[in-house]
């Protein structure tokens, strides 16, 4: 089956470029087409504006060498609502760059980023100005989530894995003195036997506890980096377990400092 094609945000700013880019890889691989997206906002749709906004964007495709695998979508309206509503419109990903928590463009591509991937209605791969292109996407961390609905995220996961021929690391962060819940028990042998039915290469991963952290952002951070991933994987809504605190550590995810790219489902 011929996979759906992917669906690239952009404010023509560089971290859009270096969305667009990973977008193009991801469609390489997959063998399928990018929709490049800018949403006019109220000061861009008279005629001179919008055909300076069509011009950049055609650059943008030229200079990440796109001219046969990009088409350019320009919709006018409210940039959250013109974005959850096309990412329904038969696309298999969105991939949109940040600006981390004090970006100034377009709004949702700076803080409120969050937003944006939780109204997306497919997996969405948020990626930094400076996340390395060329990226193989080669590893994967996938924490383990106490969600009762990541079967959505094992989807897109395991359809990444695939296309990259990925290792999966599934990733539990282990406490003195703290008893996994019963659905954290539950969701990694789901995600572990998931991978094994699917044939993917997988890495149970049981990390030790070593410095004093409340949430989970910064370790599987930290052991993302030190494996080498190209990638880390969440749900973008919170768990019952952990919703006094999800946001803020979800935020510190998408604008880990080690410019890991996140895929949210």
């Amino acid at each position: 089956m011929k996979t759906l094609d992917i669906l690239c945000a952009t404010d023509l700013t560089q971290v859009s470029n270096t969305a667009l880019n990973y977008a193009m890889g991801l469609a390489e691989h997959a063998g399928t087409q990018v929709s490049l997206l800018h949403v006019l906002g109220r000061g861009e749709r008279d005629g001179h504006t919008r055909e300076q906004i069509a011009a950049r964007m055609e650059e943008q495709v030229a200079d990440a060498g796109g001219m046969d695998r990009v088409r350019v979508l320009l919709i006018e309206g409210d940039l959250a609502a013109v974005v959850e509503q096309e990412s329904a419109r038969g696309h298999s990903y969105m991939v949109v760059g940040t600006h981390g928590p004090h970006g100034l463009r377009q709004t949702l591509f700076g803080a409120d980023i969050l937003k944006m991937v939780r109204r997306s209605a497919v997996p969405t791969l948020v990626v930094q100005e400076s996340s390395p292109l060329g990226n193989t996407l080669g590893r994967i961390v996938m924490p383990v989530a106490g969600h009762t609905d990541i079967g959505r995220m094992l989807d897109a996961v395991c359809m990444m894995a695939r296309l990259y021929a990925s290792e999966v690391h599934v990733f539990q962060l282990m406490r003195p003195n703290e008893e996994p819940s019963e659905e954290l028990l539950s969701n990694k042998l789901i995600m572990l036997q998931r991978l094994e039915r699917e044939g993917l290469r997988h890495l149970e991963v049981n990390e030790p506890s070593t410095v004093f952290s409340i949430g989970f952002a910064e370790p599987t951070i930290r052991y993302a980096e030190k494996v080498g991933a190209g990638c880390i994987a969440i749900m973008s809504h919170a768990s019952d377990e952990y919703r006094y605190m999800a946001d803020a550590e979800k935020e510190r995810m998408l604008t880990n400092a080690a410019k890991i790219p996140v895929l949210c489902c």
